[in-house]
């Protein structure tokens, strides 16, 4: 049994996919329990002006809790949200989370300096040691204050939009990689293994396997799986491979989420 923990839908501004369509792919797929975790993205510079990203609350909530008596038979379905955090946003991220009652939050970068590293303007002005140094020095010090979060959302994202062809060792960033899952380990916090790493043509998992060692020998125990899929195609992508792989590193258990609570279920 699977469970996919990093799912969009048509509320997140990058899907254009029904919530019923991706739950009747995983009930296809036999998955035992889904989390919708939609995009919340506040002060990002597009064309020159600051937006907020962010979905209706209620009518998520609402459309969540209607589907998950509709299958209640067929498949486990939790509401959460996937935050991106600048470190002058964590108050507005930090007001949402408390007053919606999430069973899951993952607290992502996928902006620095206002601008969407999608857009790659990050990577402009500064060498790929330096996009890399100042992304983990800038996550570490989000979560030195921002602690309304479950697991650490693609933890190494910084590598996706850069040069592929000359993706750092992490040995190189283990003091910063270090600190940054202690914190999360001391806070009571996981990470998450996202299978896009297979649909980006990653060389390694996402993040990638040292990291995930890592986090293990520090400690770590608490891990979601993700396939950060935005329609049914991707639901689930590249599990039968991570699990086994999971294993092989020591791992025991993945984790589900009530109210923010992680289930330990073995692997």
């Amino acid at each position: 049994m699977y469970y996919d923990y990093h799912m969009h839908c048509d509320f997140s501004l990058d899907s254009k996919t029904p919530m019923e369509d991706m739950i009747n792919k995983s009930i296809d797929l036999n998955l035992k329990e889904i989390c919708f975790t939609d995009h919340v993205d506040y002060g990002i510079i597009n064309n020159g002006i600051e937006e907020d990203h962010i979905i209706d609350y209620n009518e998520y909530r609402r459309k969540i809790e209607y589907f998950q008596s509709k299958y209640k038979d067929k498949i486990s379905i939790k509401r959460g949200i996937e935050m991106g955090l600048q470190s002058h946003t964590l108050q507005n991220c930090k007001n949402d989370i408390e007053k919606n009652d999430f069973d899951f939050v993952i607290a992502s970068i996928h902006t620095m300096n206002k601008s969407d590293l999608i857009k790659r303007e990050f990577y402009k002005d500064k060498s790929q040691f330096e996009a890399y140094r100042q992304y983990y020095i800038n996550l570490y010090n989000i979560i030195k204050e921002f602690k309304s979060y479950c697991v650490l959302g693609h933890l190494d994202i910084v590598k996706r939009y850069g040069d592929l062809n000359n993706i750092i060792d992490d040995k190189v960033f283990a003091d910063e990689i270090d600190e940054i899952l202690k914190m999360a380990i001391y806070d009571g916090k996981g990470i998450e293994i996202n299978t896009s790493s297979f649909r980006y043509k990653l060389p390694d998992l996402t993040p990638s396997s040292y990291i995930l060692k890592r986090y293990k020998e520090l400690g770590g125990e608490i891990l979601t799986t993700g396939s950060d899929s935005h329609n049914p195609s991707q639901i689930a992508y590249g599990f039968k491979e991570i699990y086994p792989r999971l294993k092989d590193m020591g791992y025991k258990y993945i984790c589900t989420f009530d109210k923010m609570n992680p289930n330990f279920i073995k692997l």
